[in-house]
């Protein structure tokens, strides 16, 4: 008789003590192993990990969101493996799915799912935000994190499926805990450009920022999430600011790194 499939989560923290717990128990259920790569955290994530009988954990440097990502797949032991960040949450309706989807064993390297967003006290369904259905659902050796840092996907080897069931992502405490994170993001958007040879284009730094507003508030029908999707999409709008006004600094002013990255981002001479 055939084993049923197993599974694997794979989840990188840092300092995630107010999530971390939350994310693995909507996933113990179905999980055969929850692998937990850490990037040194200085709170208590690791104690919260320990305590649950079916996470391995493991530490390693954070040198990139795509490189420490390839690093847990790696180290992933199961015929399925789910990757999730510590800020989201597998809704029942998901972890059914999933279940079915491996029990069916189908040809394929992987699924795609919804992810729903949380934020400003409000499940956010337009902007670009919803549904966003990414891969994160794949097996052993069929695929890998790519993209650019710190916006990473998984790339599959082969065809892939979309599923029911909405991954639920708590994108941030407050407003102003998403400010942070644009302004983190946007330094490492800008600084990996730099080092891929992007060059810095003025109509990019007037433009970009006015399309990216209509894009979120108007074209993917923001305004019906009320004042959060007008507030969403001028964030969006300074997030693309952001990105071009660094790299001018990067390219045209000759600056160093923006000053809230750390030693793991250079600029390449």
């Amino acid at each position: 008789m055939k084993n049923n499939p197993t599974l694997s989560i794979s989840i990188i923290t840092y300092n995630e003590e107010n999530n971390i717990e939350d994310c693995l128990a909507s996933v113990t259920d179905i999980a055969d192993e929850i692998i937990v790569l850490d990037s040194i955290s200085t709170d208590g994530t690791e104690d919260i990990c320990r305590k649950n009988p079916k996470v391995s954990f493991y530490q390693h440097p954070f040198d990139g969101h795509i490189q420490q990502k390839n690093r847990a797949l790696e180290l992933c032991s199961s015929d399925w493996i789910l990757c999730i960040d510590a800020d989201e949450r597998v809704s029942p309706e998901l972890a059914v799915s999933i279940r079915k989807l491996m029990d069916k064993n189908p040809d394929i390297a992987g699924a795609k799912f919804p992810r729903l967003s949380y934020h400003m006290h409000r499940y956010i369904r337009h902007g670009g935000w919803y549904p966003n259905a990414r891969y994160r659902l794949v097996r052993k050796g069929m695929a890998y994190w790519g993209g650019e840092n710190p916006h990473d996907k998984l790339l599959l080897r082969g065809k892939g499926k979309r599923v029911k069931g909405d991954l639920i992502h708590y994108t941030a405490v407050d407003l102003s805990d998403q400010v942070k994170t644009i302004n983190q993001f946007s330094s490492i958007t800008a600084i990996t450009r730099y080092n891929k040879g992007k060059v810095f284009h003025l109509w990019r730094l007037i433009f970009k920022p006015i399309s990216k507003f209509l894009e979120v508030y108007i074209v993917k029908l923001g305004f019906l999430d009320k004042t959060q999707g007008f507030i969403i999409a001028v964030s969006s709008s300074y997030s693309s600011f952001l990105k071009e006004a660094k790299l001018f600094e990067l390219s045209i002013l000759g600056s160093d790194k923006p000053s809230n990255l750390s030693s793991l981002f250079e600029k390449e001479k």
